[in-house]
């Protein structure tokens, strides 16, 4: 059994593995101040309350960008299951190769995300649009290469930043409107956060094929918790909300 977590600036997404199949998902805040306590309380009874037994746990797989939480984190599986975690890192096998000019940079998340998607996509260009707190675009080439990518506020961010910055604008749910036109202020902001992001998503992932792939087919794969929003949409061949989770897995594996 092999206990997997994304640490993210709103929340940690975390999984456990039997083999190769992953049997649970959770998800919980990434509070400030969270401690050791807080986070090994949290996961034991999340592991008890899913009839997993701690003693049948194996290893323990780690991503975050967050670095204040990473004393507490490994102070967490020291203290409640006596063991140390993997983190992924600077350092460690991938099975990429890295274009960043500093490739330290590169958020954790977002390697994890691309050594899922080239497993799952042996030999093949790949975009994959992760809606989190941020919203990122990253492009990796057949040749196993992380080329780069954009980074840009996300969906929660933009809508909050205007209800800050504004006088008069409220936050709204998320989600997608009735009409494109908006016909009230909360129908306008919502479709403006909508369509906006998936116009965003579908020209970016298009001037990438273009640009970076020379137009040749590509794999395009949308992950992350807004994801789900666009489905739909046709903006991506395949929508695989565990992404960093598998890609952890197999970081792990290639560390063993």
């Amino acid at each position: 059994m092999i206990l997997v977590l994304d640490v993210g600036n709103t929340q940690i997404h975390g999984g456990v593995f039997v083999k190769d199949e992953l049997r649970l998902q959770f998800r919980t805040g990434t509070k400030e101040g969270l401690t050791s306590d807080d986070l090994g309380v949290f996961l034991r009874q999340v592991l008890r309350e899913n009839s997993f037994q701690t003693k049948e746990l194996q290893k323990i797989a780690i991503c975050s960008v967050v670095p204040d939480l990473t004393h507490s984190i490994r102070n967490c599986t020291l203290k409640y299951f006596a063991m140390e975690p993997f983190f992924l890192q600077a350092g460690v096998k991938t099975g990429l190769k890295i274009k960043y000019r500093n490739p330290i940079e590169v958020g954790a998340d977002r390697i994890a995300n691309a050594i899922a998607a080239t497993t799952l996509y042996p030999k093949q260009d790949i975009v994959i649009v992760d809606f989190g707190t941020a919203t990122t675009v990253c492009a990796i080439s057949q040749k196993k290469e992380y080329l780069g990518g954009i980074i840009l506020p996300g969906l929660r961010i933009a809508m909050e930043m205007l209800d800050l910055k504004t006088a008069k604008l409220p936050k709204v749910q998320i989600l997608k409107p009735k009409e494109l036109v908006g016909r009230s202020t909360e129908e306008s902001i919502q479709s403006g956060l909508y369509y906006g992001y998936l116009a965003m998503a579908t020209q970016l992932t298009s001037e990438i094929k273009r640009d970076y792939f020379a137009g040749n087919d590509v794999v395009i794969i949308g992950t992350g918790g807004f994801a789900r929003l666009y489905e739909n949409e046709k903006v991506f061949d395949d929508f695989v909300p565990t992404l960093s989770l598998q890609g952890l897995k197999i970081a792990l594996s290639l560390n063993s």
